[in-house]
């Protein structure tokens, strides 16, 4: 698979806390037929690996120096330990055995397992992960579901409104609420905003060490770049036929190249001319056509004179 596609299939997959070695991250993988791709990151640093199958072979010999299987035959079993782990489905744990360890600035998630009765080991060697990849995959989604975010809360504020004007009018007719309980405040949008950064912020803010990526999140995560994978697909495929519109429609604009490819060479071409505006060029040129004919016409008749230049040698003699 190409290198944009991954990008796409990767950006479709949520960003899920797991936790490895008391270590609290979020990750996104994307495991194929032979090749993957990780994301990781802390929220202070983000690390990537990409692998395909030449790369996959070479590191299990390396770390398995007795193994002689084709990638196919253990990939699998790689995917079926490793992806629920980094997927925040599995706690690393019993037989598998998961640790995260810090080389400077890169990040090893050391595997073991079995395979066959005879053990497995794999490292995901990550290193920082470019600033467009982050932009890409976590700070421009992210943008973009604070903003929806904050729509939905503004038109959930609007349906309160709304909601209130509608009891009001309930009470103003004589309706009274059977249970007192159920007795609510108007909403007042800007009170609510005041103690929401005042209670609701702190608390949040309090909880952070979470990460706190929940379902819901990456539900709207998912939401969004599904649909920004979508619109790119659209423009990477129109600007793969604007080139092809643009030489169409400059070979149908462009006179020379209509006049080089379909008049036949001699002929005339009068661009731009009505049929009245033919006519009268036709009845125009028609004298210059007969006057053309007469010269040609006489100088035909030229071997019927030399008769007459014979006449006058015999009158010269």
């Amino acid at each position: 698979m190409e290198r944009d596609a991954v990008d796409g299939v990767l950006l479709d997959c949520p960003w899920v806390p797991v936790c490895i070695s008391g270590s609290q991250l979020l990750a996104k993988t994307w495991f194929g037929d032979t090749a993957y791709r990780i994301l990781l990151t802390d929220l202070h640093s983000v690390w990537e690996e990409e692998m395909d199958t030449r790369a996959i072979q070479d590191r299990a010999q390396e770390l398995n120096r007795r193994l002689r299987a084709p990638v196919h035959a253990f990939f699998s079993h790689m995917c079926e330990v490793a992806h629920p782990c980094l997927s925040g489905r599995v706690e690393d744990g019993g037989a598998l055995q998961f640790s995260l360890n810090h080389h400077g600035g890169d990040i090893n998630l050391k595997l073991k397992s079995e395979l066959a009765g005879v053990p497995f080991y794999w490292e995901f060697r990550c290193t920082p992960a470019p600033v467009a990849l982050v932009c890409s995959q976590l700070v421009r989604p992210l943008l973009l579901m604070s903003r929806l975010l904050q729509r939905q809360v503004g038109q959930l504020g609007a349906l309160l409104a709304r909601k209130d004007t509608e009891l009001q009018d309930y009470r103003d007719n004589g309706a009274v609420l059977s249970r007192e309980r159920l007795q609510t405040e108007l909403f007042e949008e800007q009170s609510y905003r005041e103690n929401f950064l005042t209670q609701t912020v702190p608390q949040v803010c309090a909880r952070q060490g979470g990460l706190g990526f929940d379902s819901e999140l990456q539900e709207l995560y998912s939401a969004v770049t599904s649909y920004g994978n979508t619109n790119a697909r659209k423009r990477k495929i129109s600007e793969r036929h604007a080139p092809e519109e643009d030489e169409t429609t400059t070979e149908d604009r462009d006179p020379n190249h209509a006049a080089s490819g379909t008049q036949p060479p001699g002929e005339e071409v009068n661009h731009g001319l009505d049929q009245g505006d033919r006519d009268r060029t036709t009845d125009s040129e028609t004298p210059n056509e007969e006057k053309t004919t007469v010269p040609m016409a006489t100088a035909a008749d030229r071997p019927s004179a030399r008769p007459k230049k014979k006449k006058a040698k015999g009158l010269f003699g």
